[in-house]
Parts: C-alpha cells; sequence; structure tokens
C-alpha cells in the first residue's frame, strides 16, 4: 500500500526542517541586530545603546588634545656661549711684568688647553682658586679670573675660548632620520632645529608626534602642530630627550566589512564613515546598512551628557547605532568621531541568514535523495 503526504504535511515538514536547520547555529559573522539589542540596560544587559544623533554628535566629538606646558613654552632660549658641566674651555693668560705667577721666564703668556669644566660647574685655574664656570658665559668667566688675579699680578689679561660644547646636549630616538646625542649648538637651539639636525622625520608625518621630556616632565604635541603653532617650537634645555613615534590610538573592525581586523588610525581626527572607507567599506553582499554599530567604554562624564542623567557612576558600556539608510545618516556617521580602542561592528543583512539556511536546506535535501536512491537499490 503507497502512502501519499499531503502538501500541508509537505510545508509543515519543510518549516520543522527550517526551523532545525536554523537552530544548528549557521555559521555568520557576529550577532544579529536583534542579539545586540538585548544586551540593553533596559532589557537587564549591561550595555546603554544610543542612536547617533547631531547631540550625541557633539556630546561624544573628544580628540586627544596634545600640546606643551606653560614650563616647556616660557623657557628661553639658552645662549649659544653659555658654558656648561662637562664643556672644556681654553684659557690664555697675559700678565704684565717679566717673572709673572703662572708664565715661564722670558715668556710673557700661559695657556691652558683642555681645562674641562667639572659637574659641579667650576674650573681649578692656578693662584685664581675654583672659578664658576657653568651658567656664565666666557666674558664672564674671563672677568672672574681677571679680578681673581689682580691682586697678585699686575694688570692679568684674560682669553677664556670654549673649545667642546658636548656638556650641553639632547637625545634624538625614534622615527627621525639619524637618531643620537646632538650638541645644543647655536644653529640648534630650538626644537625644529634639533630634529632636522637629526635628519628629519622619517615616520608617516600626519600621525607622528613628538614627544620632550624634561626631568620628570613630559608632553607631546603633534609633528603638524609644530609649524602651524610657532609657540610650539620651544628652546631646549641639556639633558632633554625627544621621541619622534607614530601615533599608537586604533580601532577593531569587525562584521560585514571588507575586512575585520585591527586598524591604526592614520589621521589625527576619524569619523565613523572614515573608518568603514579605511577598511575596505561595507560589504555588499553581506552588510546591513541600518545596523552599524560602535561599542566603546566612555568616561562618566561623557556618558551623563549622552544619556542625560546625574545618577552615573564610572565608565559605561556604550553601544552607539548609526543607521546609513536615514535621511542624514551618512552626515551623522560622517561626523562620528571613532576614538582610540572603538569596536566598529557592521551586522549581516536579515536576508544573508536565510541564504545560508536555504542553502543548508537545499544540501540536506539533495543529501537525503541521494540516500534514498542507495537504499532503493
Amino acid at each position: 500500500m503507497k502512502l501519499r503526504t499531503s502538501p500541508l504535511a509537505k510545508a509543515a515538514a519543510a518549516l520543522a526542517m527550517v526551523a532545525l536547520v536554523a537552530s544548528c547555529g549557521l555559521p555568520r559573522s557576529g550577532p544579529n541586530k536583534r542579539e545586540i539589542f538585548a544586551g540593553s540596560v533596559l532589557k537587564e544587559g549591561d550595555a546603554f545603546i544610543v542612536a547617533v544623533n547631531s547631540r550625541v554628535t557633539a556630546a561624544t566629538s573628544v580628540t586627544p588634545v596634545l600640546g606643551f606646558s606653560k614650563a616647556f613654552l616660557n623657557a628661553g632660549v639658552v645662549g649659544a656661549d653659555t658654558i656648561r658641566p662637562g664643556d672644556t674651555l681654553g684659557l690664555t693668560i697675559w700678565e704684565n711684568v717679566d717673572d709673572g705667577l703662572l708664565a715661564s721666564e722670558g715668556q710673557a703668556a700661559t695657556v691652558l688647553e683642555e681645562v674641562q669644566v667639572d659637574a659641579a660647574g667650576f674650573i681649578f685655574v692656578p693662584y685664581a682658586g675654583r672659578i664658576k664656570a657653568a651658567g656664565n658665559t666666557p666674558d664672564r668667566i674671563r672677568q672672574l679670573i681677571t679680578e681673581k688675579l689682580d691682586t697678585q699680578t699686575p694688570d692679568p689679561q684674560v682669553i677664556v675660548r670654549r673649545l667642546a660644547g658636548d656638556g650641553a646636549t639632547v637625545s634624538v630616538v625614534g622615527g627621525v632620520g639619524a637618531q643620537g646625542v646632538y650638541p645644543i649648538e647655536r644653529p640648534t637651539r630650538t626644537l625644529s632645529a634639533m630634529l632636522a639636525a637629526a635628519g628629519g622625520i622619517a615616520i608617516e608625518q600626519e600621525v607622528a608626534q613628538i614627544t620632550v621630556i624634561r626631568g620628570k616632565h613630559k608632553c607631546t604635541i603633534w609633528w603638524e602642530d609644530l609649524f602651524s603653532n610657532p609657540s610650539f617650537d620651544i628652546a631646549l634645555r641639556d639633558g632633554d630627550r625627544i621621541l619622534v613615534e607614530e601615533d599608537t590610538r586604533a580601532f577593531t573592525a569587525l562584521g560585514a566589512t571588507g575586512t575585520q581586523n585591527r586598524i591604526p588610525f592614520t589621521t589625527q581626527t576619524l569619523s565613523a564613515i572614515e573608518a568603514i572607507a579605511q577598511v575596505g567599506g561595507l560589504s555588499s553582499n553581506l552588510a546591513d546598512p541600518t545596523g552599524v554599530f560602535v561599542f566603546r567604554n566612555e568616561p562618566e562624564e561623557i556618558a551623563k551628557q549622552v544619556l542625560g542623567r546625574t545618577d552615573l557612576v564610572g565608565t559605561q558600556r556604550m553601544v552607539y547605532v548609526l543607521d546609513l539608510t536615514e535621511p542624514n545618516g551618512m552626515f551623522e556617521a560622517r561626523d562620528f568621531v571613532i576614538r582610540d580602542g572603538d569596536t566598529v561592528y557592521v551586522t549581516e543583512a536579515p536576508y544573508v541568514q536565510w541564504q545560508k539556511t536555504l542553502s543548508a536546506l537545499t544540501g540536506a535535501a539533495g543529501t537525503a535523495n541521494t540516500l534514498a536512491s542507495a537504499a532503493g537499490n
């Protein structure tokens, strides 16, 4: 006896198979919109889900502000002839007598070569004693030595020459043409001049940062700002350390985009639309343009402004939603600022999952028919 299956039974079986396949967890790039919204605080989740608009964009448009403190900006240019500990001086002393304190018999001048300024900033001159050299100019040192010797020999004449100036140096490391230790000389007394002496910037200028470390103080500026803001071309000091490095900020791209990776910033500021373009745009075969999400841990003050609440304490988990199909959706994405550590996630279009389900069903049905044919033979 041959049993016949009704169309209703076939439909029910098909629906059951669809449900079975769907419940098996087909492969996908990540959660869908429904699952993300299920994690909202309103649904007992732990994240605030916020649709991006002009108010939200204004509240979250925070970019790193780099610059020098007043201590750096107000430092005057060091004189090229100011003596420093470690410098080497050359002294010549003339005495107006035949039998002088220092000069050999028959000679009027005494030459003291390579007199080094000690760590405390002093030099020693016979009969004049310890002379404070560091912080003084060669002319002032000449006056001090003359005053000391004047009481012991009539009308002494002194010449002070700076032979080497490596006592006042800075170190330049990182993304420059020639890393090294450089003396502060007349042509290299400012930051831009010293960087030029070190071979200039050897990394992408748009994301290059310059950090100057002076004792316990450290400040960072953008390379581009060094030339757009003349006050940032600060005077250097002995012992300054200059570090040139690329911006370390990055965001993560996941979901239905051209690539899924950790992406470094290529500009000082980065919008959501630029971030999407940077990873190859939305996948035309997979992406849902109504489901572009930005996941972020938002500082307390900004979270309060975004949500209009005063009862929040500490960093808050925020999920910002961009719908590119809205009339102003592209503009909102263009104005919304991406920050360091953000995760940009694009959901798959609903039909993609149905396609996967149907493909799985078609494959399963083909397998079943093959098995049935084999069993009937």
